[in-house]
């Protein structure tokens, strides 16, 4: 359905490193009514929100879920945790590279891990011979960084890892651990930039979705026949209140601040208003779907073939979301988790 975004020439355009300071990204404005596009810096982009506008963005944290691995055979390899499948942390799901069943590996510190399973969605079953305890991976696990930045790197000469990875690849705000891939979107904001927004007269509120494999999980069949896998996501009361007396005052825009806040709220919505609360979303949202809440929407150039660029193109029109992507690619712009940002109005 979006296969014209697979012929772009991105490749040299995706980003090994944040721009610094973060808020010194390109932005791209893009308007659906009149299919006007504008070049920004991100650190502009208070001038396009007004007072009155709410500014909803994901305060999920990412924690250290890659762990190394070597195989009985010699040949290393990476685990990245996905979720505890029991009490005790000693079965796990998880994504691997080349596993099947029965395969062993060890781990730092004596730990084993054998390979029980494969599930129908690429994911793993894995048992480990002593519990992954947070205080275990705190010591030995590392912030999963995607592995198309790890691949670049590699191509480049330049080591994988960099130190300020850790910080780098979490939002300024981030507070609540659960995720293992960053809301990306919000990597743009700096608290200064934040402190002007919310002197403007913009309200911020926060919710919370811990972005998963189902977030990067590739669409490798037709829209309608995609699974979204689940992902929690939580609303709190303070901030439903918020949004509904947006919405019920009509007193300002909604802007969400990538794809998971979108999600976030398009899954906590009810006849019209927002409740508060936790909830799976397992929602897949692509061209054709009426979004009920969003105004504004705020992301970055995506992968070919995510569902967060089916999100994007259903909120911003295909064929002018195509139309933005080639003019992004024409001025180098800066693609996917580290790169530039796209607010669609």
């Amino acid at each position: 359905m979006l296969e014209e975004f697979e012929n772009l020439n991105i490749k040299e355009l995706i980003a090994e490193k944040p721009a610094e300071p973060r808020d010194h990204s390109n932005l791209m404005i893009v308007n659906r009514r009149t299919g006007e596009i504008r070049h920004e810096k991100f650190f502009n982009i208070a001038g396009y929100l007004n007072s009155g506008d709410c500014l909803v963005l994901n305060k999920s944290k990412v924690w250290k879920a890659k762990l190394n691995a070597e195989k009985t055979t010699g040949a290393l390899t990476e685990f990245l945790l996905v979720s505890p499948m029991d009490e005790n942390r000693k079965i796990w799901r998880l994504l691997s590279r080349k596993s099947k069943t029965g395969d062993e590996y060890a781990l730092p510190a004596s730990v084993r891990a054998k390979c029980l399973s494969r599930n129908g969605d690429g994911s793993f079953i894995f048992e480990f011979s002593s519990p992954l305890t947070s205080e275990y991976l705190e010591k030995f696990a590392n912030v999963p960084l995607p592995s198309y930045i790890e691949k670049k790197r590699r191509e480049k000469g330049l080591t994988e890892r960099i130190s300020e990875d850790e910080s780098l690849y979490q939002t300024v705000y981030a507070e609540d651990s659960g995720s293992i891939a960053a809301p990306t979107a919000g990597f743009h904001f700096t608290r200064d930039l934040l402190d002007k927004i919310s002197r403007k007269g913009v309200i911020i509120a926060y919710v919370t979705l811990h972005v998963g494999w189902g977030t990067f999980r590739p669409v490798r069949s037709s829209p309608q026949e995609h699974k979204m896998l689940p992902e929690e996501c939580e609303i709190n009361q303070e901030t439903a209140e918020i949004l509904n007396n947006l919405k019920r005052e009509k007193s300002g825009r909604l802007a969400a601040v990538g794809t998971s806040s979108v999600r976030t709220l398009e899954k906590m919505s009810e006849s019209g208003k927002i409740k508060s609360g936790r909830e799976l979303a397992d929602m897949f949202i692509y061209p054709g779907y009426e979004f009920k809440m969003p105004d504004i929407f705020i992301t970055n150039f995506h992968v070919p073939g995510s569902p967060p660029l089916y999100m994007t193109a259903a909120f911003c029109g295909k064929d002018l979301l195509y139309k933005a992507y080639k003019e992004a690619v024409e001025k180098k712009y800066r693609f996917y988790s580290y790169g530039d940002s796209l607010m669609i109005i």
